[in-house]
């Protein structure tokens, strides 16, 4: 069966996770920052996708990593702001999760994969700090982002965040927090992924590509940091 047309207008949205930001980072302003590496990457994916389906538009949020991404790909087209796209605030949740928990923040890849599905399972059930942004907030506002850029006519294309990408996938796809948990571990930088908007409705038709990496001289440069 085809793709359903307009009348039930289906608009495909493209978006990409900034490039590799600083790895190791204890807080938010020394992460926010493409690594030389994240760079690179975002140039690559964007002689990719010059080679392609032009894009009307680039949206991203206003962290720095989001931006310089955006920026990287040198796409030619429009790069406008919406903070929407802006990534959870992780070492904000991590931070409230130590405080009323006990839980360490991690410091390495493996304490970070057991590290993710405590906080995102605390922040679920509003356990965390009254002064941070709450799941159903975080949800709401992504959600908007894409609707909001799904009403403008031509092509998309999104720079944001894991976050982000993990929550709208499990959203579409009807997840339990488990099972997007596995997706907020398995988001690469600079990876591809579309989603098809039908009226209310979201679909995810591409997770996780990275066609500007997969060459044997560029195996180095899947990360996920």
């Amino acid at each position: 069966m085809g793709r359903p047309r307009k009348g039930n207008t289906v608009v495909e949205l493209t978006l990409i996770r900034h490039g590799q930001a600083q790895t190791g980072a204890r807080d938010e302003a020394s992460y926010d920052s493409l690594s030389d590496l994240g760079h690179q990457q975002a140039q690559w994916l964007g002689e990719t996708l010059r080679g392609g389906v032009p894009f009307d538009r680039i949206i991203s949020g206003d962290m720095k990593r989001q931006i310089q991404t955006a920026e990287g790909l040198a796409l030619g087209v429009h790069h406008s702001i919406d903070p929407r796209l802006n990534e959870l605030d992780y070492f904000g949740l991590a931070a409230s999760l130590k405080a009323s928990h006990g839980v360490d923040i991690p410091n390495d890849i493996q304490s970070f994969a057991q590290h993710v599905p405590q906080v995102l399972d605390v922040w679920r059930q509003g356990g965390m700090n009254g002064d941070l942004e709450t799941y159903d907030a975080f949800c709401s506002r992504i959600m908007g982002a894409l609707h909001n850029a799904a009403g403008q006519d031509g092509r998309t294309v999104l720079v944001t965040s894991t976050g982000v990408i993990a929550t709208l996938s499990a959203i579409a796809l009807g997840l339990d927090m488990v099972k997007k948990t596995k997706l907020f571990l398995r988001v690469m930088n600079t990876s591809v992924h579309k989603f098809d908007m039908v009226g209310d409705e979201l679909h995810l038709t591409q997770f996780g590509a990275v066609p500007h990496l997969e060459r044997p001289d560029r195996i180095h440069a899947q990360t996920y940091g």
